[in-house]
């Protein structure tokens, strides 16, 4: 069996990892982004402005990781979406909507007892590199 390429994928344009992880692991086609909290990456703080804002950087955050490894929004194939309280549900599709438009990647969402840094929310995702087709 031939071996697969792992390839760490980072970018200074999105915040340093605050612990012992990578930004993204591409492996073959499939990249793996760590979860985005909605940290400012020049600064290392969250941002103001509730969980809006934070859902808002922490997608920017993730395009930086994605563009980072050739990737852009719609090679998203899943996500993970971690939130503080199950309340802020809408508000965040809100704000994810304006990022994934059509043809929305998997995704699964969960409120859990507390996110790094007080962080209101958190998202991971699975991209596949390269060009993508829809089915008809």
């Amino acid at each position: 069996m031939a071996a697969m390429i792992r390839r760490i994928i980072s970018t200074p344009k999105a915040p340093a990892a605050i612990g012992p992880y990578s930004q993204a692991v591409l492996v073959d086609r499939t990249m793996y982004i760590s979860g985005q909290l909605g940290m400012d990456p020049s600064s290392g703080q969250l941002v103001e402005g509730g969980v809006q804002a934070q859902t808002r950087q922490a997608l920017v955050n993730m395009g930086e990781i994605l563009k980072a490894g050739g990737c852009d929004y719609q090679n998203v194939v899943k996500t993970t979406v971690l939130l503080a309280n199950m309340n802020d549900f809408v508000p965040v599709n809100d704000v994810y909507k304006q990022f994934f438009s059509t043809n929305f990647p998997a995704r699964a969402a969960y409120q859990v007892a507390a996110l790094p840094r007080g962080g209101l929310v958190e998202i991971e995702a699975v991209a596949v590199l390269g060009p993508l087709t829809d089915a008809s």
